[in-house]
């Protein structure tokens, strides 16, 4: 996906004493980023568990788990896996959370302030108008300002007539869980979870057509529109990227994890059917794409499927990409070998791949054969947010696995 973005950080943990679940700041607090595009708000737990203190990020109906909390002068929130974290100062007597999320990027780092309060909502209430916004529930068809591809909006309100959920599926992967409100003519949706963070904003228009813009942290605006459509889907991913005619899997080799130079043609990554996982840790999508590659590791090895990962990374600093490819799969509980393939730029990925007529997106899912015929080429991946386009997804790749191994 594009426009993604951390900071490698020690971390050490302190002992404290936790404050008993009536004692602030445990509970639930509402997180505001300073950004260009005006508030981006998100709801964080903090809880004090078993003399520890726990932190959880919160997206609508996702809940994160912060891998590891400090709490000394200041509460440390480390998102290791993402190379990111917040550093939050505590200041008892306004009962407030001041601080920054820092996230260390391919290019220039990412440093926006935040700061906390305890209303309710995602978004305080500014609206046009007081009528509740049912017209937002459904499909839209979207277009970004920035892409030729087509995109699908999916969004949903609840019960409540305000809250308003959803994610734009792209030819790239999805925006995951978005969360905010709708009502009267106004959409406000935002979503952090310590690699991303999207602002979006929408008016309706006398046409029933939307008009809005799209903030990524602090280093990306751009336009998009959209109009509801009940069948807007994307281009099939299965035709969107070829595999080269003269690629050669003998020839494609990179480092494992302990800095052997491997080939994708070695005897040990073969199997009756066999997956390869072009991603970057860095990548929320591939971290629905990893966890799912996980599962059908489990569940289809024992039956001959192989799977290896290819990760490109943010930097060339070869020790950095095997700790964070070591957090990746450990985090998703994957035991699949892993080669640490290059650079994120998808230019120089192109070129040291040499398997693609292009790397278009992280991720990519490359099906073989025993025979070592490819089967197919997908780009992108529609996560667990995105619903039933998620489910239909794992179907059709579940599909080919057992057709392959069936040959």
């Amino acid at each position: 996906m594009r426009r993604f973005a951390g900071r490698f950080v020690m971390i050490l943990i302190v002992s404290v004493t936790i404050p008993a679940q009536d004692v602030w700041p445990v509970g639930r607090h509402r997180v505001v980023l300073d950004t260009p595009g005006g508030p981006l708000p998100f709801g964080l737990l903090l809880d004090g568990v078993e003399g520890r203190l726990k932190a959880w990020v919160l997206n609508g109906p996702e809940k994160i788990e912060v891998p590891e909390v400090s709490w000394g002068k200041q509460i440390v929130l480390s998102f290791t896996h993402y190379d990111s974290k917040i550093t939050l100062d505590v200041d008892e007597q306004n009962h407030r959370l001041t601080g920054v999320w820092e996230k260390r990027r391919s290019g220039k780092d990412t440093k926006m302030s935040l700061v906390t309060d305890d209303h309710r909502r995602r978004f305080r209430p500014r609206v046009a108008s007081g009528k509740v916004a049912g017209w937002i529930t459904g499909r839209w068809a979207v277009d970004f300002a920035s892409s030729a591809d087509p995109s699908v909006g999916v969004f949903k309100l609840a019960a409540d007539r305000r809250t308003c959920t959803g994610t734009f599926l792209t030819t790239l992967g999805d925006y995951r869980y978005l969360a905010g409100v709708a009502f009267g003519d106004l959409v406000r949706l935002s979503c952090f979870d310590g690699a991303h963070a999207f602002l979006f904003h929408a008016r309706r228009q006398p046409d029933g057509t939307l008009q809005g813009d799209f903030w990524s942290s602090n280093t990306w605006h751009e336009k998009w529109a959209a109009k509801r459509d009940s069948d807007a889907a994307l281009p099939d991913g299965f035709k969107l990227t070829k595999w080269s005619a003269n690629a050669d899997l003998g020839k494609a080799r990179f480092r494992d994890l302990d800095g052997k130079l491997r080939s994708l043609n070695d005897a040990s990554f073969r199997g009756q059917a066999r997956i390869i996982e072009v991603f970057g840790t860095w990548c929320p999508n591939c971290h629905d794409h990893g966890a799912y590659m996980a599962d059908l590791h489990r569940r289809y090895g024992k039956k001959g499927l192989s799977v290896v990962g290819l990760a490109f990374e943010h930097t060339d600093d070869h020790a950095r990409s095997v700790r964070q490819v070591r957090r990746f799969m450990k985090r998703h509980g994957g035991s699949f070998p892993v080669l640490v393939a290059g650079l994120s730029d998808k230019k120089k990925a192109t070129a040291q791949l040499g398997l693609l007529d292009r790397v278009r997106s992280y991720p990519t899912t490359i099906f073989i054969g025993k025979d070592g015929t490819v089967r197919g080429v997908y780009q992108g991946f529609s996560g667990p947010a995105s619903g039933p386009d998620h489910q239909r997804l794992k179907e059709r790749f579940e599909a080919l696995i057992e057709r392959i191994l069936a040959e």
